[in-house]
């Protein structure tokens, strides 16, 4: 309030006119620029002004044929892709038939372990041009010193959406009773992530990287996207083979196996390039079990976007998080590793 009383005109000051209408004025400007928290109001669009975008389902693609491989009694995820039907010209990286593709390699991918992908269907509408590209989440305030894994240190210090990013998808998914439950792929041109990381002895930088997929993961998103939209993965390219094969899946695997990019001796990290399993970047298709395996397939069987039809149509859902999805949430048992940190910076700094 004091700020901006240093900013009312010298004429009115001048005037001399009662302190009261100085307050009264002070607090009009307060009112105006903050919002309910006191925090600097948003100039763009707020939660009650959003208007919902339209959706129509492509009724081109013969999605009973498209689920043939589904089968009553097995587990069982479902799947929907919003695809805009307002993408600029320009931009050509994810079509309709690389999805189509990703989507069918995704359930060769995934039926070794017996679970199934069940595609609901894929939608096209027009979007708000301003969120086409959005930044994902707020750039990280703490970066991780090494004390504690990347699990740890997000269940502590969970990533934050932003604004933009969440209105984005209040825009975008329709929210169903199980809306909460399914795994929705969600076509943008850009999606940029930005994070911390050691530019020079003790320091840290912010990079931003351009991502063709993101899931979102509740291991790095504990509580902090809400319920109806939990389930949201972006895709920005499928353009070169490998990402046709293998992007859908391996997005899926960071959301119902709620792990990193980790695989077999590799510790989980931002960014892994090995040959080896679905988790890390890679040609690798495995999803390992036990132990060694990080307990991917024991997790994946226990994640709560899985369900198993019975025999009258009903859907029965595995057990929700007990603790928003950090990746040591109670529904895992033992399931879970306690990997060490790694130092960021040398030990004698």
């Amino acid at each position: 309030m004091f700020f901006l009383i240093n900013f009312i005109p010298s004429t009115v000051m001048n005037a001399k006119l009662p302190i009261l209408f100085i307050v009264l004025f002070a607090s009009l400007n307060v009112h105006c620029t903050l919002n309910e928290t006191g925090s600097p109001a948003n100039l763009g669009a707020t939660n009650d002004s959003i208007s919902k975008a339209e959706w129509t389902i492509i009724d081109s693609i013969y999605y009973e044929m498209l689920n043939a491989d589904i089968v009553p009694g097995k587990p069982t995820m479902d799947v929907g892709v919003y695809l805009p039907s307002n993408l600029d010209p320009e931009f050509k990286k994810v079509t309709l038939d690389r999805l189509l593709t990703g989507l069918r390699a995704a359930k060769e991918i995934y039926a070794p372990t017996g679970v199934q992908v069940n595609v609901l269907w894929i939608k096209t509408g027009e979007i708000d041009p301003s969120f086409l590209s959005i930044k994902a989440n707020e750039v990280p305030g703490i970066p991780n010193t090494g004390y504690i894994n990347l699990y740890k240190h997000s269940q502590r210090h969970p990533a934050q959406l932003t604004e933009h990013a969440s209105q984005a998808l209040e825009h975008i998914i329709e929210v169903e009773e199980n809306s909460h439950r399914t795994l929705y792929f969600v076509v943008f041109q850009d999606v940029f992530y930005p994070f911390l990381t050691v530019s020079e002895g003790r320091n840290w930088t912010m990079k931003t990287v351009r991502t063709g997929g993101l899931s979102f993961p509740s291991y790095s998103y504990p509580g902090t996207i809400p319920k109806p939209y939990r389930g949201v993965i972006s895709l920005s390219n499928l353009e070169r083979p490998d990402r046709q094969r293998r992007t859908i899946a391996h997005e899926i695997g960071h959301k119902v196996m709620n792990v990193s990019h980790e695989y077999m001796d590799i510790s989980p990290e931002h960014e892994v390039y090995a040959d080896g399993g679905l988790m890390v970047y890679g040609s690798g298709e495995e999803i390992p079990s036990g132990q060694a395996g990080r307990w991917h397939v024991e997790r994946l069987l226990l994640s709560p976007y899985l369900y198993v039809l019975d025999a009258e149509g009903t859907k029965n859902w595995n057990p929700d998080y007990k603790e928003n999805g950090h990746y040591y949430d109670p529904i895992y048992g033992n399931y879970s590793i306690d990997f060490p940190g790694t130092p960021a910076i040398a030990e004698d700094w």
